[in-house]
């Protein structure tokens, strides 16, 4: 395979590659589209992009299309590829590289695919790395705090977020989709000649009757014509809120309504994302991607309404990532759980105990004493490995910020890692001791 990043770094050394940044980026897109031959071009393009959500939006979206038959691609945070050939994503990045990206596409199109599901984050946007992508349909699922130490600003940041819309303007349906729920929903129904808006709280597609289960949630929507019975396998309200941004695009596209229930009820889930581990012990087990204050904020609430024991968490903090937020996840945590486990979480070349120490603050100011409801352990196995012996029949035990991630970083360099695993192996140990 062609390595177009090569290639680009032959015609401009990194360190100016850097300095001209993002135009660095949107060389290599121009480059990668000729070199690949526009491979987007003719195929219809599903834009996905939020602060918290969009793998989830983007995985019941790419399902549903399957399952009435579409032939649809998918590119995410958690995997990529065609209908149910669907590759694990290794490497921490949202939205690949240009080069990557237009190889990918090029694949999509080699395979016959109609229409494409492009998770878009907004580091991909503000540097052009989708340069080409004929996006025609953009979804936001919502817009918070998150990697201001990139954007510099949170007007920055939504600005970026944005510029899918303006892109979808341009192209085939010229459609905005649009969480009501969101405080800076209009900045986004005003960028594109149509919209639909969908929410909890308010929109055109509004969920009621909701109800909500530890591994699941049911609702109605109300689409004027059709009355949408919907499942969603994947618990937590924040997920009826991403599943009706794919009802919003099955009804766009011409679904029926069996079409768009029977699509979403087939994921049976996304990996690191709400994921339930069961190795047959007497609590429940959940390891999520969450990682971010709003996040945090949604994740816990939602737990918190459906677990009947303690709530046990167990996160971090990544290193090189924005700091401010640090002390805000452990006041959340301490807020919510009964008893907060801080650990690693990718700290990269930062101390790990000052990264403990900053969530720890937040925690304490929860209420949290260290050593009785507040524990610091910076090795991510042994503190999962305390989270689930402290456990007790009926208990919720939660796993943030690592999710689907195949590696974690480390001052040494970067290790194998697999969070849904690890736990299982020590379920199936505590199983042994316990029987």
């Amino acid at each position: 395979m062609t390595d177009i990043r090569n290639i680009v770094k032959k015609l401009i050394p990194i360190k100016l590659f850097r300095r001209i940044e993002p135009f660095g980026h949107l060389i290599e897109a121009v480059i990668a589209n000729i070199w690949y031959g526009f491979p987007s071009r003719g195929m219809h393009v599903i834009g996905v992009t939020g602060t918290n959500g969009k793998t989830t939006t983007t995985f019941l979206i790419h399902k549903m299309l399957h399952n009435a038959m579409f032939k649809v691609g998918m590119l995410s945070t958690v995997a990529y590829g065609v209908g149910n050939d669907i590759n694990p994503q290794i490497e921490h990045i949202t939205t690949a590289q240009a080069g990557k990206l237009q190889k990918r596409l090029r694949d999509f199109k080699r395979a016959g695919v109609q229409w494409v599901v492009l998770e878009s984050s907004s580091h991909s946007l503000a540097q052009y790395r989708t340069w080409g992508v004929p996006y025609e349909i953009a979804v936001v699922t919502n817009v918070t705090n998150d990697h201001l130490d990139y954007h510099g600003t949170f007007d920055n940041y939504l600005e970026a977020k944005r510029r899918l819309f303006t892109l979808a303007s341009k192209n085939g349906r010229k459609l905005g989709i649009v969480n009501a729920d969101d405080p800076n929903a209009d900045k986004f129904a005003n960028s594109t000649p149509r919209f639909v808006s969908y929410g909890i709280n308010g929109g055109e597609l509004q969920a009621k009757n909701i109800e909500l289960a530890v591994d699941h949630s049911t609702y109605q929507v109300d689409g004027g014509e059709e009355i949408y019975n919907i499942r969603i396998n994947i618990p937590g309200e924040f997920n009826v809120s991403n599943s009706l941004a794919a009802v919003a695009v099955g009804r766009e596209l011409g679904l029926t309504k069996g079409q768009i229930e029977r699509g979403i009820a087939a994921l049976d889930g996304v990996e690191g994302r709400m994921t339930v581990v069961n190795e047959g012990q007497k609590f429940t087990v959940i390891v999520d991607f969450a990682s971010t204050s709003d996040a945090f904020d949604r994740f816990f609430r939602s737990v918190r309404s459906v677990a009947k024991g303690k709530l046990i968490a167990v996160f971090g903090s990544a290193g090189r990532r924005d700091e401010v937020k640090r002390g805000v996840q452990g006041e959340i945590a301490g807020r919510f759980a009964d008893m907060v486990v801080l650990t690693e979480e990718d700290d990269r070349d930062v101390d790990g105990n000052q990264i403990l120490a900053q969530i720890a603050e937040g925690s304490k100011s929860a209420g949290k004493i260290v050593d009785k409801d507040l524990f610091l352990i910076l090795n991510r196995e042994k503190a999962i490995k305390f989270a689930l012996e402290s456990a007790q029949p009926g208990d919720t035990v939660v796993l943030l910020g690592k999710g689907h991630e195949k590696t974690i970083e480390r001052a040494d360099g970067v290790h194998p890692w697999n969070e849904i695993e690890i736990t299982r192996m020590m379920l199936q140990s505590l199983n042994k001791k316990t029987n």
